[in-house]
């Protein structure tokens, strides 16, 4: 497969994304881990065969010995997109945006990773907190319910296409799991508050409203999400996720 620079769509450090006809296909760096690319792939199958329509994985392939995935190509525009160019709708926008979550997460996939385990491996692998911070999150995230509900694990607006006809879908599923929806409810609220608090608000409120979850519970999950979020080591994002691992209590 010959890939254009005409055609590159997303630059990542791990990763370059291009659009070929019907395909999307991601080209991971040498130094990325086999085992990441093959679970994105097992991932994808495995949210495939809960009968959500999602693009759908066509192969696993090296380029120019280099692992990729072509996924299945949906043509629209992205949710985030629809939402700068139209912002009298936002509260439209965003109650779709929470009801094509809760679809989401009204599914099982057994055989995903699980959420609390993930999350775990996360915090106790950051060297930017220290022993006692770890300790605290680590308890915290043990004493949260455990459920099995599918978590996208990066749900926003970016990541939600919009085809001519209405009809949404959910693409990128490199991180999902199975787990407690209001810690995905959690990461999606700070992904907002990262560029918009009064978006976050809003989305938190709908998400609360609809799937009738108190804040209080949802707001519990921010400190762990907040923490493993930090692994990407983004030095953008650091100081205002820091700001949320110190908010330890709420009322």
């Amino acid at each position: 497969m010959k890939l254009e620079k005409s055609n590159l769509i997303v630059t990542r450090s791990y990763k370059e994304v291009y659009q070929c006809e019907d395909s999307i296909v991601k080209v991971f760096a040498k130094s990325h881990l086999k085992s990441a690319v093959f679970n994105e792939a097992l991932n994808t199958v495995r949210v495939e065969e809960t009968g959500l329509a999602i693009p759908k994985l066509k192969e696993v392939i090296q380029i120019d010995g280099k692992w990729a995935l072509v996924i299945e190509h949906k043509d629209g525009k992205t949710l985030e997109e629809m939402m700068k160019v139209d912002p009298a709708n936002i509260e439209k926008y965003m109650s779709d945006f929470v009801d094509m979550q809760l679809a989401i997460q009204e599914k099982q996939a057994p055989m995903l990773n699980d959420l609390k385990e993930k999350l775990a491996r996360q915090i106790n692998s950051l060297t930017v907190l220290d022993a006692t911070q770890r300790y605290e999150l680590c308890t915290r995230l043990e004493s949260m319910p455990k459920h099995t509900k599918i978590c996208h694990g990066d749900y926003n607006p970016s990541n939600v296409i919009v085809g001519k006809n209405g009809k949404m879908t959910v693409v990128d599923w490199a991180h999902v799991t199975q787990g407690n929806a209001s810690a995905d409810a959690a990461m999606t609220y700070l992904l907002f508050a990262l560029k918009s608090q009064e978006n976050a608000d809003l989305y938190l409120n709908l998400f609360c409203k609809k799937s009738d979850t108190p804040k209080q519970y949802v707001q519990q999950w921010l400190p762990i999400v907040a923490a493993a979020q930090l692994e990407k080591d983004n030095e953008f994002e650091k100081d205002f996720l820091m700001k949320w691992i110190d908010v330890m209590d709420y009322q």
